[in-house]
Order: structure tokens, then sequence, then C-alpha cells
């Protein structure tokens, strides 16, 4: 195949022996692991767990990613789009409230011919933020839920951090068209997401001008309790991030607590990640556990 699934439209060519792009994967997906997870928003993780996939590769650069290993390390296991619908139903069977699919953009091809026959739960498409509107057109009907980041409204930072300066522009583009799907979000009778779309962002040190300026743009561009906002605490020094001083450290209380209370202030209905997520033991294990 000749690669135009995500922003970069690079054209690069994968194929079964052939990786290329940013993502740096080939045709098959790859995956590093698959099990129940309990550490997403209340509304996806429930009392049963989300049923994650996390897949190997990315198509940006985070200095900061807690994820390298499989997002820029390639680390995983390519697998056929028979054995990617199985995994799901081995997750359906475990008792996944949803399929939920991380970092999934590079491999929208093979999710999209795993998902040919509708599942029973609800597909999530978790995501960095940076996808392609066309992309996303073609999931329409398929994916239920949408769970991107908003990382950046500042093109250096974006640049500086993800080496992708149109992220901001390419980001609001695809959430609004992420909405558009889904339309406001719909829970169940236990409080459990069914369709929708939950903006995160994680807060980074020095960020907290740049965490208001995204909460401003959620408040701005969606009706109240259209959309749901993840205020997300977790960061951790991890990655390259010596490399970057400013951001090597942990988050301070009073960054934390400013940006809580201006999203309070916004009356942004959603959900506010405590302190206590700022640590390596939050890193899933990625030993190719159920793959």
């Amino acid at each position: 195949m000749i690669c135009r699934q995500c922003p970069r439209v690079c054209a690069a060519e994968r194929t079964r022996s052939v990786s290329g792009g940013v993502c740096a994967m080939g045709e098959l997906p790859v995956v590093a692991r698959a099990a129940l997870h309990f550490w997403e928003e209340p509304p996806i993780s429930g009392t049963g767990g989300s049923g994650t996939v996390f897949f190997s590769g990315c198509n940006l650069r985070c200095v900061f990613c807690q994820n390298s290993l499989i997002s820029q390390e390639g680390h995983g296991k390519p697998i056929t789009v028979a054995r990617l619908r199985q995994i799901f139903w081995e997750l359906i069977a475990q008792g996944a409230h949803n399929i939920n699919l991380v970092t999934p953009t590079h491999f929208a091809h093979a999710v999209l011919e795993a998902l040919a026959d509708p599942l029973p739960v609800p597909v999530v498409w978790n995501t960095g933020g940076y996808e392609r509107v066309e992309t996303l057109q073609s999931l329409e009907g398929k994916v239920q839920i949408y769970l991107p980041d908003l990382k950046y409204m500042d093109l250096q930072r974006a640049q500086r951090y993800s080496a992708a300066p149109d992220y901001p522009a390419v980001a609001s583009a695809a959430i609004r068209e992420m909405v558009r799907q889904t339309g406001p979000c719909v829970f169940d009778g236990q409080g459990l997401l069914k369709q929708g779309v939950i903006i995160r962002h994680l807060l980074l040190p020095g960020g907290l001008s740049e965490a208001k300026a995204v909460m401003d743009w959620v408040a701005d561009s969606f009706p109240p309790g259209t959309v749901r906002f993840s205020l997300m605490s977790q960061y951790t020094p991890l990655g390259r991030s010596a490399e970057y001083p400013e951001i090597h450290r942990r988050l301070r209380h009073s960054e934390i607590r400013s940006a809580q209370e201006y999203m309070a202030a916004l009356k942004l209905e959603g959900y506010i990640q405590g302190e206590e997520a700022a640590g390596g033991e939050y890193v899933p294990q990625f030993d190719l556990t159920g793959v």
C-alpha cells in the first residue's frame, strides 16, 4: 500500500515486507498488548474494564511519550486482520465494556476490515488527535466513541514537542468531525459511554497557558454537554524529556490546581485525573499479553 492515512500524507510504501513513513510500520497491524484496562475515564473503564488493543508505531513524535517503547521503538508483534478480529472477541468474552483501539490511525485500513461486521460493544478510537478528516470519515458507523487528545493550540510547542507544527489546525478539524459523527455523549443506565467524544488534555510542566487555551477552544466550539473534557495530570518525565529541561520535571501542585480551577470556571463537564496517576507504574506492560 502507498499510505496517505494520516495528516503526514507521506505516501510511504508499506507492505508485509516493507515498513515506511513516520510511523515506521508495515501493512500488517502490529500489537504490543491486548487486555482489559481499568485506567481510562470512568465511563470507558466501568467496572469490567475496557478491552484495549495497543498498536505499535505512531504518526507523532512526542518527546515525552510514556509509551515510547511501542510508539517510537516499534516493539510489538505483527498479526493478521483475522487475528485482530479474534482478539476483539476474546476481550468481549472477558467482559470488556468496549473495544478500545489505542493509537490505531496508521492501521485504519486493517481496523476497517476487522470491523466489517459490527461488534456487540462500542468501538473506541483512542488517538493523539493527529487525524486526517478523510480517514475519520471512512470510519463513520464503525466507531461509536472517539477519545482524542488535544495536546496543543500553540504551533511552536506542537513543533518542539511532537514534530507537528500543523497539529492545532489538524486536531481541531479532526475533533469537529468526530463530534459530527457521534453527536452528543450518550450514556447507558450504568453510566457507561455508548457514543460520543471525550477530549483529553495532558497538562505539561509549564503548560498552564496551553491548557487554558485548549479548554477555551473546547468551551467555545461545542454547546454545553455535547462533549466531555478530561484534564489529565499523569505527566511523568519519560521518553526523551531529559533533552528538554523545561519539561523534565513533575507537575507542580499549583499547576494542577490552577488548571482544575479553570476547568471548573468554564463549567466544562468531564473528568479530573488525580496526581496519584503521575507514576511509571501506570505505564502498561507491553509484553505481548493477549496478542
